[in-house]
């Protein structure tokens, strides 16, 4: 029963965000682009944040920048996308513009002296995320801040499942997502090859930036990808499947589908560790001498990318007892449970948030305490972002399809 009041009581937060009083010099955002995630990913989210305010939007369609204003209660709207960018008073800037898109306008954003909240994936390509993040824009002792929104990382449910998951020890781990067929239109920008569309970019910014993280590095290869094209433009993927080899002999498989089947809805990631002795305190047990505790591990997190509405993370843990001279098996046993973490209270660990806070919301709290010059303690670095462009560019390679286009704003820049 608590369980179900529990999530009722943040289900009735989500839908309806407590709002905090103001500071006296707020960060001031401007968002490119009147687009749907921004509600959920910033301007809700800014409502409970005391140092953040939405302040203005622009979109290519004047009208329709105004129309999204006054739904979303913006004071201010710009007759261009740079508009945003040339106005002084704003600090930070949202963009959640199409994929080809997010390299000129994050770069132009830097240039303008702008922190930046960049959507993911971050840009269409590798050799476009190396230019991004590693531009001489983002260095120095006091550069704009630059992240990319891998929101799921902020919430204390992934801490939390990583306290159980030694990147070094990884075996194997496979992160699957699904969005449902009814969804996305045949000719949604998703399936769009000019503006960065595909199932690989938009689902696998997810998927292969999780098995970084749990391997603790980029894949040396990608083994297999195949795909399904989407029916708007084959040169997009509505569906895949990859498989990755990771350092140490580590394999790691994503799967994603933006036309999934209705009975597929929850985003998992599995996660299996390689046997390992445990010293006699881990091991629970009073070990024999000239005996040994090995543990092998097995980790399900359900819903890993949104978890602020419902998660769980189940650890299945199988010990062997037995003689280190012959390795000889003594006897055998499993230890299994299932945790929950909506808040970082309830992992013991001294930072803000609230059970009905949203993944974006954790995620504004750390972009904010980037840009004040306060400790972080989650992050999606520059490393992390350019990672994930080599694993979507890995599976493009190894499916035979084109890597999305280069933004002719690059080319540009190598000129300048």
């Amino acid at each position: 029963m608590s369980s179900v009041l529990g999530f009722a009581r943040r289900s009735w937060y989500i839908l309806n965000p407590p709002a905090a009083a103001k500071s006296s010099s707020p960060l001031q955002f401007g968002i490119l682009g009147a687009a749907d995630i921004a509600p959920s990913a910033l301007i809700e989210q800014a409502k409970s944040h005391a140092d953040v305010v939405v302040r203005i939007v622009a979109a290519r369609d004047p009208n329709k920048a105004k129309a999204y204003a006054r739904k979303h209660g913006i004071p201010d709207v710009a007759e261009t996308y740079q508009g945003v960018l040339d106005n002084p008073e704003i600090d930070c800037v949202y963009i959640p513009l199409p994929n080809g898109l997010h390299f000129e306008w994050a770069l132009r954003a830097l240039k303008a002296g702008k922190h930046v909240l960049l959507e993911k994936p971050s840009v269409n390509n590798t050799e476009e995320a190396e230019a991004l993040f590693r531009s001489p824009l983002v260095d120095g002792p006091k550069p704009p801040v630059l992240l990319e929104a891998a929101h799921y990382v902020f919430h204390p449910a992934w801490s939390t499942f990583m306290s159980y998951v030694t990147p070094g020890e990884v075996a194997s781990a496979k992160a699957v997502m699904w969005v449902p067929r009814l969804m996305f239109s045949a000719d949604n920008i998703r399936f769009r090859y000019d503006l960065g569309g595909g199932a690989l970019m938009d689902l696998g910014a997810y998927t292969a930036s999780a098995l970084t993280r749990v391997f603790g590095a980029v894949a040396e290869a990608c083994e297999e990808c195949t795909t399904q094209a989407a029916s708007y433009d084959s040169r997009c993927d509505q569906r895949y499947k990859a498989r990755y080899r990771f350092p140490g002999g580590g394999r790691g498989e994503m799967e994603g589908d933006l036309k999934a089947p209705l009975d597929r809805l929850s985003p998992d990631l599995y996660v299996t560790l390689r046997p390992v002795v445990l010293s006699d305190t881990d091991a629970g047990i009073d070990v024999p001498e000239g005996h040994e505790v090995v543990r092998t591990r097995k980790i399900k997190f359900a819903n890993f990318v949104m978890p602020s509405i419902l998660h769980s993370i189940r650890i299945d843990d199988e010990f062997s007892l037995r003689n280190i001279e012959g390795k000889a098996e003594v006897k055998r046993w499993t230890s299994s449970k299932t945790v929950k973490t909506y808040s970082f209270r309830e992992a013991g660990t001294d930072q803000p948030g609230e059970p009905h806070w949203l993944t974006y919301r954790y995620q504004l709290e750390q972009f904010v305490n980037k840009v004040r010059g306060r400790e972080v303690p989650q992050w999606v670095s520059g490393a992390d972002s350019i990672n994930t462009m080599r694993m979507i560019d890995m599976a493009y390679d190894a499916a035979k399809l084109p890597l999305r286009p280069t933004s002719k704003y690059l080319e540009t820049q190598k000129n300048t």
